[in-house]
């Protein structure tokens, strides 16, 4: 008996040190009124200030746009509708879901419960087929709502997160005629293939669920974390299954980065290697003579950004792989340390060094090199990961950094100022797990 008591006071304290979030800017120095305040006006920079990315519709609908590319994303509405959970914002979370359901989600066909990953803000399909990291946080956030608000306010959060998570499970479909699709993805297949959101062999997300994408992964797609919650709350039946993905996500993380630069590729095989895939359709052909043109694909970019924060979020969720993530949260640190905390550039190969122009990513119609505050901001949310002084480096320089406009008018309000919130969230402790309200 008395070995019982000891055992669940044990458990007791070791849940109460995980609820307990660490608020990095205060370590750091900065005063919690001072963050608070902070994190407050980042938070309207996204949905209310004049560079907002969220815009209402009517009186029951809104979306988050990215505002450069002209479009609403589903990383976008579920971004979106991850942080009105954190923040408690349920009319904005509910606005966000209701668009999405209504434009984004089919409700029939072969691609039922997936949501088409671009949409003209009229709601009106810019491809058909999904980008796999829309639905892992449409579902992590539908669960963390019905865990904040209950499911009788008029949405049934867990039903909607079980009907997606239903949908997603590993069918065959016979391909319909193309219109849109993920960029880069060239010819359709024929015949009969496969559909599914986790490639049921290796047990990791896939990059598109059908398709040519569902044959390899991206990195910044893996949130081990995301699995847990849904194996703790779905209530759909699989939860063994959700905690076996979150093993092999981590598993796969330890493969598909370079362990002396902690840098990713943007894609990657499901066994963690680079890319072997065809040069993507529309990039410019390398003169007669020249060597091969690399896969840019496989350089550190624009989705690779996440993965420090990704994995800082792992670390604060479930600490299943704590002496590890440690380990990476210091060497990409620094890396990026070494070429200068207020100069580091978004793109670099792997290796460290840097893309050649002809691999570099354009965005917003440049392409450019920058030292983008998204960047700044995901790798300034590792310092949680971090015991080094350097650490303090990167979190005054994001608190530091002004979201605006480059010399040449090159501005990203959406994915730059998402990743800039996130990166608050975590580093005022404000990113947590929303268990079931009592």
């Amino acid at each position: 008996m008395k070995k019982l008591i000891i055992i669940t006071i044990l458990m007791a304290m070791s849940m109460s040190i995980r609820a307990e979030y660490r608020n990095v800017f205060v370590e750091m120095g900065y005063q919690p009124a001072q963050v608070d305040a902070r994190l407050k006006q980042v938070f309207n920079d996204v949905f209310r200030g004049p560079n907002k990315v969220y815009f209402e519709v009517g009186d029951s609908m809104g979306y988050v746009s990215d505002i450069k590319n002209h479009d609403a994303r589903t990383e976008g509405m579920s971004y979106g509708m991850m942080i009105a959970a954190q923040f408690g914002e349920k009319d904005i979370f509910d606005r966000l879901w209701r668009w999405s359901k209504k434009y984004m989600q089919h409700q029939s066909g072969n691609r039922k419960g997936y949501f088409a990953w671009s949409c003209k803000t009229d709601g009106t399909h810019n491809a058909e087929g999904a980008a796999s990291d829309g639905e892992l946080y449409f579902i992590t956030a539908l669960i963390f709502a019905s865990n904040r608000w209950g499911n009788d306010t008029g949405i049934n959060y867990k039903a909607e997160a079980q009907h997606i998570l239903n949908c997603v499970q590993p069918k065959e479909y016979t391909p319909e005629p193309m219109k849109g699709g993920f960029p880069g993805f060239g010819p359709q297949q024929q015949g009969p293939q496969k559909m599914y959101l986790i490639d049921p062999e290796t047990n990791l997300i896939t990059f598109t669920p059908d398709g040519f994408g569902n044959k390899f992964t991206d990195p910044s797609y893996h949130i081990p974390a995301f699995y847990e919650v849904w194996a703790k709350w779905a209530d759909d039946g699989r939860s063994d299954y959700w905690n076996k993905c979150a093993k092999a996500s981590r598993e796969f993380l330890h493969k598909a980065i370079n362990p002396k630069t902690g840098l990713n590729g943007d894609m990657s095989q499901y066994d963690g290697s680079e890319m072997q895939m065809p040069r993507f359709p529309g990039m410019p052909q390398r003169p007669q003579g020249q060597k091969p043109r690399r896969n840019g694909s496989n350089n550190f970019r624009y989705d690779s950004w996440r993965v420090p924060m990704n994995i800082t979020l792992d670390y604060e969720w479930s600490g299943s792989d704590a002496k590890w993530q440690k380990q990476y949260g210091e060497t990409i640190q620094n890396f990026f340390y070494a070429q200068g905390v207020d100069k580091f550039l978004d793109q670099y190969r792997t290796d460290g060094s840097l893309p050649e122009e002809d691999e570099i990513i354009p965005a917003g119609g440049f392409r450019k090199l920058r030292h983008s505050i998204g960047l700044v901001s995901t790798v300034a949310a590792a310092s949680i990961l971090c015991d080094h002084a350097k650490k303090k480096e990167f979190v005054d320089a994001l608190w530091n950094a002004k979201h605006e406009p480059f010399e040449d008018g090159y501005f990203d309000a959406y994915y730059d100022g998402l990743l800039r919130l996130f990166a608050f969230m975590h580093l005022s402790g404000n990113y947590r797990i929303i268990e079931p309200q009592r």
